[in-house]
Formats: structure tokens, C-alpha cells, sequence
């Protein structure tokens, strides 16, 4: 994910003049199509996939058919892609969203020595997400705007907008994603405190006056006691939103069949965030830890009950000094997330507490405790929902790395650009642990366009094969002048495709928005989507994604294939940091291995490059501009 959209404009964050994102042409689109997957399939597989690509895409067939209905729908829409991209990638998805679907950005670790410490770390981030959203709602926040490859352009604001209004409802089938409507008399505004498996209702404005510091101090220190209350405790709840989205719909439909359930799903719905407040893990706080206690906390051993994984924006605060942020994907692109949190740590670090000088409200009302009537069936489900966490957590294999031999500084200096040169190294040791190449995901910014998401960037090039087996099979036969054209050939390759992914132009939206058409008029789906190519095309054995930050914390996220890698790297001036993660129950994949042989790969190539400086000549682009 080259997500460089870090430079900023001081306009005001609207759409207003941004183009809509284009129809790509058809037979670009399937000849792209058709190379991307020539060496990811057996030869005999291809050529049947070759004649159903061009029956498909003959003339007044129906490719051309379903493309002008395509064109069609973009005159019609903001974003011609949108709803079905949404549906696709989140909203039809089963599975848990622990592990499986919602990125954690993990914090710099913190130094308490009390609890107390923890509790005002709360109250002073509690004002900082207070701050932020004022930006948000006075449209204070400047635009962002792309840098690397056509760095400059202004991007679609649209999704900071559901940073604290929206909320992921389960459904049986499809899950919906809630927008809060503004009213002309808005309802209290709210934050759900969770803390030891119980959830509390913290007002943030009483009597029209927004809650300083100290009072936020004061609320949740009740919390945590009345938290600490044995005489009044209810069930883990939250337990049942970490599992599949079939299963959690199915038990939300029991809950809300009792008013007492159906009012505290009602505050929860509609809070502006979560804030948790966990009890120590236990563990060692080593990168590699706190990511996985990001992820899953725990199971319900630690804190996996302590949470509710619908809504999009939850700060995990451990009283160990564990913090980070949990983020339901389907609102917003982890740029949106960084540059929430970013402002969050820049606030607190710039701002002292103001525990102590600010004027508090008079006689502030105790937060509420929200009740649950739990039947005998959700119990049930309940101990379901923990079994099958504590199964997630088991199988989940993590491995964050950080690379210290060089970093971005070194690879600009050879005028290529990082997250290219990244992206083939990605390539490489996937060869070099499986010797072959998969379809791989890496996602690119189409926020230059209106209600702009992501698409994906093929990074499994034929060029970037071509190199990896040259740098694991063929040492006796290539010299390092073949290697580096080699190498040279993989990251244009990269930067090309990734043009054309930010400028709207790539395959899978494309062909993604020809099938959801299709679809649309009640059509038979065309060869070209139950062909087993197109199967194996979306099947993202290697899901990546760059997550750069300019402050102290990093982001990763789970595979999305069962024989599959997720990997998330942060490029930083002398380093590159990786979080790889893959499944215990796998015996084709480990993270362990997949670090082993990646660091292998970067060395080999420094020491290629440093042999070759002189004849570097890509771009110095930093990645798509995401």
C-alpha cells in the first residue's frame, strides 16, 4: 500500500472539482489482465483462459455490452465502483474482522508507574479525538494531497468524514455500513468506556459544555472502580462481535429481542468511539507481542472480550503501558487512521495535561453502566464466540522486523523508487521461500478521484519473477550487469502498473464493476468470472501494504488467505520496518522463514546495487502516492 499522501494543502476538505474516476478502456483492461496472469498458471489453464478473454471481450459481445452500461453508471454516480468495491472487499466478507480484516496501528510503548497514569493518559487522548472531530466537523482539516508519482494532487476527503459517525452492523449475508445522519438537535454526544469486560456510557458534552480534561479524568476513574464492583457484572459481550458476521448477526438478533439489550446495542451504535481499558497482559511488551495484542487481544483470557470490533475507531490503552488503535476498515484507508493518530500523539505530546488548571462542571453525573439480559442461548453463543477466538489467537503467526541495514535514504540515492524496490524484494522472497510466484495485492490511493478508495496494484510481474529466480536459482548463470537490468526491469515494471493503478486505469475495479453489472441485470455470470483464473487471480496469497509514519508507531493486519502472508511495511529514513504475519495451521507458510529469507533479499540486493550505483537511473518516486 503506497499510501504517500502526506503533504497538505489548506484547502477545505471537499470534493468539489475533483474528477470522477474513469472506465478504463476494455481491451486494455483484458489484455492487462491476461499478462498479469500468464505466469501464475499452467500453460493449459492460460490458453483456455485466453479464448474465454476473448469471447468475451469480442466485438458487440458482452464485454462491450456491459461497458457501456459501465459508462453508463459513472454519468449517473460519483463513483461508478464504489458500491460494488465496498460490498466486495468488506461488506460481503463472513469472517471475523479480528485478524482477518481490521488493521491495528500499534503506539509507542508508555512508561506508567500507576494506574492513575494510564487514566489520565485516557482522559488527555479522550481530548485530543474531541479536537480532531471539531477539525472535522468545522472542515478545519487541510487536504491531503499525493506525493510520489504525480505528487501535488489534491485527494477525496470523503472518508474522514467516518472516522466517528459510522458503525459496521452485522447482517446474515452482507453487512451494512451505518452513517449517522446530523440532526438539528444532536443527541448528547458519547464515548463507550470498556474496562474489564464491562462497557460504560462517558458523555463528553454535559449541559452544552464539552468535558475538560479533569473531568474526563474524574469519569473514568469511576469507571474503573465501578468496573472493580462485583455486585453488579455482566457477561463479556463484546466477545460475540469478534466472531464470523453470519454468527454475530444471528446473536444480535436474539439480544435486541429484549429492550434492556436493544438500548445498550443503541449507545454503542451511535458513541463516537471506544475507548479500553485493559488490565496488564502478562507478556513481554516486544513489538511482536503488542501487535498480536493489538490484533486479537489475547482471546478472552486477556482482553478479547474488552472490546467491540463494529465500530470503526477503538484506543486500547493497558495499564502495562500497551497502547494502539483498532480500526474496522470498511469507513476509511489506513492513511485516514494515520493521520487521525498521528494528530492524537502530536496533541498529547504537544499539549501538557490540563488536569490541574481547568474549571470542571459541578456535580458530575456518574457514567452509566450498560446492561445485558443474557439467555441461556446467548451464553451459548457466547462461549462459542470465546472458543473460536481463542482459536484465531492460537493460529495467528507474527513476526514484526525491523530492518536496520539501510533504509529509503539508500534507495533514493540510487534513483529508484523505495516502495518499487520494496515491492520486488516482496517478490523475491516469496520466490525464494515457494519458488513461484502469486497474485499479490498491494493497494493504491484512487482518492484523486471523487468517493476515491483503493485499487490494486499486481505487483506478481512477470519482470519481478524473472529477477527473483535470477537472484535464487541462477547465481552461476546471470553476472550482476544481467541481475541489475533485471532488477531494473522488475521495479519499472512496478512503477508503470502503479501509474496506471492511481490514475484509475488498473484491472480489478474494472473487472470487479463488469461482473457487479452483470450481476446487476440478472445476467448468467460471463466465463470470464467462474473461469478458475479469475479465481486464482483474487486469491491474494500475499496481501501488502506501506504504512508510512512520521512518528513513533507502526501498523499491521492478518493475511487474507488461509496460505497466505499479510505484510505491512513502514520505510523509514535508515530502516525499513515489516510486520509479516501468516497461520499457524498452514504448514506451506512462516513468518518466521518469510523474515529469514526477506532479509536475505534485501542484503543481496544492496550488495547488487552497490556494485551497479553508477547505472541506477529510475525515478526516485516514493511509491503511487496513496
Amino acid at each position: 500500500m503506497p499510501v504517500l499522501e502526506r503533504e497538505q494543502s489548506t484547502n477545505p476538505g471537499d470534493n468539489n472539482g475533483l474528477p470522477k474516476l474513469p472506465v478504463p478502456d476494455l481491451q486494455q483492461t483484458l489484455n492487462m489482465y491476461l499478462k498479469s496472469m500468464k505466469h501464475l498458471v499452467p500453460e493449459e489453464r492460460y490458453r483456455r483462459t485466453q479464448a474465454i478473454v476473448e469471447e468475451f471481450g469480442a466485438p458487440a459481445g458482452v464485454g462491450e455490452m456491459l461497458q457501456h452500461k459501465l459508462q453508463q453508471r459513472r454519468e449517473s454516480q460519483a463513483n461508478w465502483v464504489y458500491d460494488y468495491w465496498i460490498e466486495d472487499m468488506y461488506l460481503n466478507n463472513r469472517l471475523a474482522l479480528p485478524v482477518n480484516s481490521s488493521p491495528v496501528m500499534v503506539l509507542p510503548n508508555q512508561n506508567f508507574n500507576t494506574d492513575g497514569d494510564a487514566i489520565r493518559f485516557a482522559a488527555h487522548l479522550i481530548s485530543g479525538v474531541l479536537e480532531y472531530k471539531t477539525l472535522l466537523e468545522t472542515r478545519a482539516l487541510p487536504v491531503d494531497c499525493a506525493r510520489g508519482q504525480l505528487a501535488g494532487t489534491p485527494l477525496c476527503m470523503e472518508q474522514y468524514s467516518k472516522l466517528f459517525t459510522s458503525y459496521r452492523l452485522p447482517g446474515p449475508r452482507k453487512d451494512t455500513l451505518v452513517a449517522q445522519k446530523s440532526s438539528v438537535m444532536p443527541e448528547p454526544e458519547h464515548i463507550i468506556v470498556a474496562c474489564k469486560n464491562q462497557f460504560f456510557v462517558l458523555d463528553v458534552v454535559i449541559n452544552f459544555r464539552r468535558l475538560n480534561e479533569k473531568d474526563l479524568y474524574t469519569q473514568l476513574e469511576k469507571i474503573r472502580k465501578m468496573a472493580d464492583s462485583e455486585e453488579e457484572h455482566f457477561p463479556p459481550i463484546g466477545l460475540l462481535t469478534s466472531d464470523g458476521r453470519t454468527e454475530w448477526a444471528e446473536a444480535r438478533n436474539i439480544l435486541i429481542k429484549d429492550s434492556t439489550n436493544r438500548d445498550s446495542l443503541d449507545m454503542i451504535e451511535r458513541c463516537l468511539c471506544l475507548v479500553c481499558l485493559n488490565e496488564p497482559s502478562g507478556l513481554q511488551l516486544t513489538d511482536t507481542n503488542r501487535a498480536l495484542l493489538m490484533l486479537h487481544g489475547g482471546g478472552i483470557e486477556r482482553h478479547g472480550g474488552n472490546r467491540w470490533y463494529d465500530k470503526p475507531m477503538q484506543f486500547d490503552i493497558g495499564s502495562d503501558g500497551c497502547c494502539g488503535v483498532i480500526c474496522e476498515h470498511s469507513p476509511f484507508e489506513g492513511i485516514v487512521l494515520v493521520q487521525c493518530t498521528e494528530y492524537l500523539l502530536k496533541y498529547m505530546s504537544g499539549s501538557p495535561s490540563k488536569l490541574v488548571r481547568a474549571a470542571s462542571v459541578s456535580e458530575l453525573p456518574a457514567p452509566r453502566r450498560l446492561r445485558w439480559k443474557c439467555s441461556p442461548e446467548i451464553q451459548a453463543l457466547l462461549a462459542a464466540s470465546a472458543d473460536k477466538l481463542h482459536r484465531l489467537v492460537d493460529n495467528l503467526d507474527m513476526n514484526v522486523f525491523k530492518f536496520t541495514k539501510y533504509g529509503k535514504d539508500f534507495i533514493k540515492k540510487l534513483k529508484m523508487s523505495p516502495d518499487a524496490y520494496i515491492q520486488v524484494a516482496l517478490q523475491c522472497t516469496y520466490y525464494r521461500c515457494h519458488r513461484r510466484a502469486v497474485s499479490t495485492y498491494e493497494s493504491a490511493s484512487i482518492r484523486r478521484f471523487q468517493e476515491g478508495r483503493v485499487d490494486n496494484i499486481r505487483s506478481a510481474t512477470f519482470e519481478a519473477l524473472v529477477f527473483g529466480k535470477a537472484m535464487s536459482d541462477g547465481e552461476p548463470t546471470f553476472s550482476d550487469d544481467e541481475k541489475m537490468e533485471m532488477l531494473k526491469d522488475a521495479i519499472n515494471a512496478q512503477m508503470n502498473y502503479t501509474l496506471l493503478a492511481i490514475t484509475g486505469m488498473a484491472i480489478d475495479n474494472h473487472l470487479l464493476g463488469l461482473k457487479g453489472m452483470a450481476k446487476e441485470m440478472n445476467m448468467d455470470p460471463p466465463d470470464i468470472f467462474t473461469d478458475e483464473t479469475y479465481t486464482i487471480s483474487n486469491q491474494f496469497i500475499l496481501s501488502t501494504s506501506q504504512v508510512p509514519t512520521t512518528v513513533d508507531m507502526f501498523c499491521c493486519y492478518g493475511p487474507v488467505a488461509p496460505n497466505g502472508y499479510g505484510v505491512c511495511y513502514n520505510p523509514q529514513s535508515d530502516a525499513i520496518l515489516f510486520c509479516v504475519s501468516s497461520f499457524n495451521d498452514s504448514d506451506q507458510t512462516c513468518s518466521n522463514t518469510f523474515v529469514k529469507h526477506l532479509e536475505e533479499c534485501l542484503l543481496e540486493m544492496e550488495s547488487l546495487c552497490s556494485k551497479n550505483s553508477d547505472g541506477a537511473s529510475n525515478g526516485s518516486n516514493e511509491g503511487s502516492g496513496k
